[in-house]
């Protein structure tokens, strides 16, 4: 057995198997388009500009969407904040940053929804011991703690989900909230994430992948019954190579920055 350090659980593993395959073959592809589906995957490199200006408008509507339907909630209104601050953050990574894993959908739902129900049930919990200040100093950095393991562990990494636990411990407002700023949570990141689909897939492909970048569903026959040593080296190959030549092809697995694929469009303009 490998000593502790090296262990390594991969939830996917385990997952993938039993999630089908989005549908998109049946979906019109108008409707498929703004859900990240291309039937021909084409790169084009855009300015910072550009991409500054699309990030200005992404994050004004998705953040101004969200505390106005929240505050349509009656106990939203009443009590509880319009918007959690670490939407904030979130609104960067899901429109200038949208093609890292961490914008992803799998990533910004579910971690959002781990934090919300970690942070209220580590908060619930010290209430009925302790209200002192130091129980919730301490239940904040638990909660922050234990949420970005369990990220860790299922593959749902999103940084501002780490503030979303802690503020529901140690924010008045959103600790007022209890229970339902978990509703209130899942309800904040669809919004943001409408807004992205319909903003990030002019002039750019969002997301990259809904749930992971592997395949869906059952495995197919040939890794059932092992690879040959040729095909894993090809395989290899294939998945890790970038293309530079007259356009710059990326695999859809491999996460770049805007400004990285500017700087590998640059370089192919030289060639």
């Amino acid at each position: 057995m490998a000593p502790l350090w090296q262990l390594n659980f991969d939830i996917d593993k385990y997952v993938d198997r039993i999630i089908p395959a989005p549908p998109w073959q049946a979906v019109p592809y108008p409707l498929s388009y703004c859900l990240g589906y291309r039937k021909h995957p084409s790169e084009k490199n855009l300015g910072n500009i550009l991409l500054a200006v699309r990030a200005l408008l992404g994050v004004f509507v998705s953040i101004l969407l969200i505390q106005f339907l929240s505050h349509q909630i009656p106990w939203v209104a009443a009590d509880g904040p319009r918007v959690v601050a670490s939407f904030g953050a979130a609104a960067v990574l899901e429109f200038y940053a949208f093609e890292s894993p961490f914008a992803q959908p799998r990533n910004l739902i579910v971690s959002q929804v781990i934090a919300s129900v970690i942070g209220v049930s580590l908060s619930k919990l010290l209430q009925l011991r302790s209200d002192d200040d130091w129980a919730r100093w301490l239940g904040g950095a638990l909660a922050c703690a234990i949420t970005t393991s369990l990220m860790a562990l299922t593959k749902t990494v999103h940084p501002p989900a780490g503030a979303t636990a802690l503020i529901a411990v140690i924010d008045d407002r959103v600790v007022s909230v209890g229970w339902k700023l978990i509703p209130l949570i899942l309800l904040s990141s669809s919004i943001m994430l409408l807004v992205a689909l319909i903003l990030n897939n002019l002039f750019s492909r969002f997301p990259l992948y809904w749930w992971t970048p592997s395949d869906l569903g059952a495995l197919p026959q040939k890794q059932l019954s092992g690879p040959s040593v040729d095909d894993e080296e090809k395989g290899k190959t294939r998945q890790f190579e970038i293309v530079i030549g007259d356009r710059v092809i990326v695999p859809e697995h491999i996460q770049l920055t805007p400004e990285e694929r500017l700087l590998l469009a640059q370089i192919s303009g030289r060639l």
